[in-house]
């Protein structure tokens, strides 16, 4: 890991993006997360929640050691303090994936129709809303070539209002879904209705914090 304070000399996006990949893979284990719990394996299901855990670690771990490397007292291109934000929000969208995989090993909750429909819809929707923010990650060095400036800085701006929309359109949809779980509360029972009120909660965090790394890095790019 040491590796990476010779980095900022390049670009102070590099060890984020090599951050926030290592956040993509703990997220891009979700739906097959979910696959297992609609299907009752709960063996994969623990299976799985070792293997967000693990990244989870290592995550964290490029994470102390870009605090730890990131120059002070240095001319760089950004300001540190906003360096920091993005990778703390980075750092967010990881820790949501990490406490939904351990929800969902607690039991396996009771569903019905419409909601497993509802409920579907709803964790792609955020995950459309983390894709958006991970591509905008991507385009960070592309930014730091043209100065901030130009028709790379307005297709960023433009992704972030896309993110933007996609967040908006989750919390329809969550809305939605817990209009649905309310109806249904005596059938379900408490265990299994407050089961999945926290793991809703922990799914609508992912677009959440996308939209906040997305406009946070459009803050950044405002700023210059």
């Amino acid at each position: 890991m040491r590796s990476i304070a010779k980095v900022f000399g390049r670009s102070p996006f590099i060890p984020l993006q090599s951050h926030m990949q290592k956040v993509s893979e703990c997220v891009a284990l979700v739906p097959e997360l979910f696959a297992a719990y609609g299907t009752g394996d709960e063996a994969r299901v623990q299976e799985l929640a070792k293997e967000i855990s693990t990244k989870e670690h290592e995550a964290d771990l490029i994470k102390h050691d870009i605090r730890d490397s990131l120059p002070r007292g240095l001319f760089m291109p950004v300001d540190r303090a906003a360096l920091l934000n993005i990778l703390t929000i980075q750092d967010n969208i990881a820790n949501r994936a990490e406490n939904l995989a351990v929800l969902l090993t607690f039991k396996i909750a009771k569903t019905f129709e419409p909601f497993t429909e509802k409920m579907d819809a709803f964790l792609k929707k955020n995950l459309e809303a983390f894709d958006g923010a991970f591509a905008i990650t991507g385009q960070l060095d592309e930014l730091l070539e043209t100065g901030f400036g130009g028709a790379e800085a307005q297709k960023v701006r433009e992704m972030v209002d896309a993110v933007s929309v996609l967040e908006y359109e989750a919390d329809v949809l969550q809305r939605e879904l817990l209009r649905e779980l309310f109806h249904h509360e005596d059938e379900l029972g408490y265990a299994d209705f407050f089961l999945w009120t926290r793991i809703i909660r922990q799914v609508s965090q992912i677009a959440d914090r996308s939209d906040n790394l997305a406009t946070s890095i459009r803050a950044t790019l405002d700023a210059k």
